[in-house]
């Protein structure tokens, strides 16, 4: 590259070869001093225009010469120039930085000299508007400081000039126009003295500058980092729930059937021998069922579907029927279990949710304790009961407390032995905890026992409203049932259930299939699966069958528990039973939908029809 091109560049008549990376940490510093310098061009112009009319006034005066007048437009020119090329600086990344920084210098020097020019018209000043006059511009250049960040090139290209300038100014006696006296050779070897200064001052404001820049920048990539990472999370969670969902879904369906095919086999006669392997089926398909019904409930608590009903309760009574029914398995390990609790015991809450907390509770309390005794406790403390299930246990180390809350997680159970659960006891008490507003505290020591216990809004003493909701007893013999399901092995195992129940079963396998059949012959229930084939849906299912028989009951059954899944059941008003469904959930959940269909009004019915919503 030849010397005039080389100038050219540097001059800026074109741009430069594009070698410089964004990644480089001094063309990140650059790129934001050209910011700063852009910013304060916009603001400079006010008070440094004020300054140079204010010097230019007093120049003017005396003599009343027009210098001073066109000084004072050459500067407002320069101001003006820089205001416009510093503003658009930023923008120009067809250019180099560094290019971009030399014009920033140039500029800065061009103000520079400009401004050293007002020291021609000292000849004609007095001592005191000299004095004036230097601090003036000594100001403007201790400004520099701060609105160049100290940068030495552009900070010097203005501050050398006039600081020269200034001080040669006091030693010359302004070219000869005043008498040298000390005082002045001393003004100008401080003011010499103090641009040396501003210099060093400036060079530490940049090294500031640089700092904050770099830091800033590492921010902002952690941040970037921080986001990405937590899109990750996200990620991660969602295909974890969608991998749950699937899972359970495929899981289920076979449970599904076995549990159906096992219930029917029941309700036969049945030799003893062949009894007793149905009943060893039926407890391990519920053992298993138990543990998928576990992920089911992290499910319905991270859709929030799961509805709160706060009664008041006696909590000498609730326990005593938890303590009963958990002393068989506490015996079996020849456990002691206790109970501790005042019979004027009020609480008011949801019975049905805080009764899952207090059960998880328990049942760990059981599987971890193998020598000793399981007490519970309740006391009041202020505006509280306090509900407390101690264990002489294996204990919680102290960096294990908060871990064992998290889904999956188990201290002791490397083996992963079914019999110790899933791991999701004490996740879905968290949930409920937050879910029912409800204090929880665990306190335990390695090798001496837990206590988990648990603080519940105290209520006044006075009737219990816990009531039976049993479901009214109606026989299903003779209901005529449509059976709407995709997989054949499952509709089987439905309809010999429900014959052995005394219902009239029939099967579908589409909606199409389904209304055909209901033209028929209107069924008197509905039973659903939500997942049919290709884009139906047991929801679209309910919507056509209505169409043709109003108001009539259904039941969805389903494998699936995505939360959108569970929102979905839910916004429809529609029961949802979960897959495997035993012989007496099913039943009870026959009896409560065709009990609410009987006393629904009849007006909300036709409400819900009318608008395409099942009622």
């Amino acid at each position: 590259m030849s010397l005039r091109e080389r100038l050219a560049i540097w001059v800026g008549w074109r741009a430069a070869p594009r070698d410089e990376t964004r990644e480089d940490p001094q063309v990140l510093i650059n790129v934001e001093l050209l910011r700063l310098l852009a910013q304060q061009s916009r603001r400079m112009p006010y008070p440094v225009g004020l300054s140079a009319f204010f010097m230019s006034l007093m120049a003017a005066l005396p003599g009343r010469s027009p210098w001073p007048v066109l000084w004072m437009m050459a500067v407002l020119g320069t101001l003006l120039l820089r205001r416009h090329v510093l503003g658009r600086l930023p923008q120009l990344e067809n250019y180099p930085v560094s290019q971009r920084m030399r014009w920033a210098v140039m500029l800065s020097l061009l103000n520079g000299l400009v401004f050293s020019v007002v020291l021609v018209f000292s000849a004609n000043l007095s001592d005191y508007e000299r004095m004036v006059q230097t601090i003036m511009l000594l100001g403007l250049c201790a400004g520099a400081v701060a609105s160049t960040a100290g940068h030495l090139p552009v900070f010097m290209a203005f501050s050398a000039p006039v600081t020269l300038a200034n001080g040669l100014a006091w030693l010359t006696g302004g070219a000869g126009a005043h008498a040298t006296v000390w005082q002045d050779a001393v003004m100008g070897g401080l003011i010499l003295l103090f641009g040396f200064m501003l210099r060093n001052l400036a060079r530490d404001n940049y090294r500031v500058f640089c700092e904050s820049v770099l830091i800033r920048q590492q921010q902002v990539k952690s941040n970037q980092q921080l986001r990405a990472a937590l899109k990750q999370t996200e990620q991660a969670m969602q295909a974890k729930t969608r991998f749950l969902a699937s899972a359970s879904h495929d899981l289920r369906q076979p449970m599904h059937t076995l549990t159906l095919f096992g219930s029917a086999l029941l309700r036969r006669k049945l030799d003893d021998d062949s009894l007793g392997v149905v009943r060893n089926m039926n407890l391990a398909i519920d053992a298993l069922s138990g543990q998928m019904d576990a992920l089911l409930d992290i499910s319905k608590l991270d859709a929030e579907v799961v509805p709160v009903h706060a009664k008041v309760f006696n909590l000498g009574h609730w326990l005593g029927r938890l303590q009963q029914e958990f002393l068989p398995s506490a015996q079996r390990k020849r456990l002691e279990l206790t109970l501790i609790c005042p019979m004027n015991a009020y609480v008011e809450t949801d019975a049905m949710l805080l009764e899952r907390i207090v059960r998880n509770l328990i049942d760990n309390a059981i599987k971890y304790t193998q020598a000793g005794q399981i007490s519970i406790v309740a006391e009041r403390r202020g505006e509280l009961w306090q509900v407390s299930v101690r264990d002489t246990g294996c204990g919680i180390a102290e960096q294990e407390q908060q871990k064992v809350f998290d889904e999956f997680y188990q201290i002791g159970n490397k083996e992963r032995d079914r019999a110790k659960g899933l791991g999701l006891g004490l996740s879905i008490v968290s949930r409920l905890v937050d879910l029912l507003d409800l204090h929880l505290k665990l306190e335990s020591t390695p090798g001496v026992g837990s206590c988990f216990t648990l603080g519940i809004e105290a209520a006044e003493e006075g009737l219990d409203s816990q009531q039976d909701e049993s479901s009214d007893g109606r026989s299903l013999r003779g209901l005529k049932v449509l059976v709407v399901d995709d997989e054949e092995l499952v509709r089987q195992a439905m309809c010999t259930l429900l014959v052995e129940l005394g219902c009239q079963a029939r099967c579908a396998g589409t909606i199409r299939e389904a209304v055909l059949m209901c033209m028929q012959q209107s069924p008197d229930l509905l039973l659903i699966d939500y997942r049919l084939r290709g884009s139906d849906d047991g929801l679209a299912a309910v919507r056509s069958l209505r169409n043709l028989v109003p108001d009539l009951p259904a039941l969805l059954i389903s494998g699936d528990t995505a939360p959108q899944r569970l929102r979905d059941a839910q916004a429809a008003g529609l029961d949802l039973l979960h897959k495997p469904v035993r012989a007496d959930q099913l039943l009870t959940a026959m009896q409560r939908v065709l009990a609410g269909a009987a006393h629904a009004p009849r007006s909300a019915r036709e409400a819900a029809d009318v608008r395409g919503t099942p009622a």
